[in-house]
């Protein structure tokens, strides 16, 4: 099993909405590297940290976990969407998706400031300057210390 942080804007799928729909396809993906994370490496059933990006603060909110390995974006075949990309075809799909799952949500938001202050999350990629990227890898030592941050069993 690996473990993931995936990352949304509260505004467009927060994990309030996870909670509520109990699935939802992760589309929208534009990033080639968290394309290659999604397509190549997630299984059913690894972890995700639910991370609420462009928010105040920013930060990780609660767990899911992936119910459905990558398949094609169709959103990147609808003309009329904002994720639509004329380069990818049924026959030859560029993006990919996969269905996350809601597990939990955090009591208390474990936020940006708290991550790049806590010692044992050190190497994190979400705290690294520059680090944008909405897919990410995470170590298992660090998946589970910010679980006990949060007092989540």
């Amino acid at each position: 099993m690996q473990h993931w942080l995936m990352k949304s804007e509260p505004t467009v799928y927060s994990i309030d909405d996870l909670e509520r729909d109990k699935v939802t396809s992760w589309e929208g993906v534009r990033n080639y590297q968290a394309r290659n994370f999604m397509r190549d490496d997630m299984q059913i059933g690894d972890l995700v940290l639910f991370y609420h990006s462009n928010a105040s603060p920013p930060g990780v909110a609660g767990i899911g976990k992936i119910v459905r390995e990558a398949y094609p974006d169709n959103f990147a075949f609808k003309k009329d969407h904002k994720y639509y990309d004329s380069r990818s075809t049924s026959e030859k799909p560029l993006w990919f998706m996969v269905d996350v799952g809601f597990v939990g949500k955090f009591k208390n938001l474990i936020s940006l400031d708290q991550i790049k202050n806590e010692k044992a999350l050190e190497g994190i990629m979400v705290a690294k300057k520059g680090s944008r990227l909405s897919v990410q890898p995470i170590s298992e030592a660090h998946f589970k210390h910010i679980c006990k941050m949060a007092d989540y069993k």
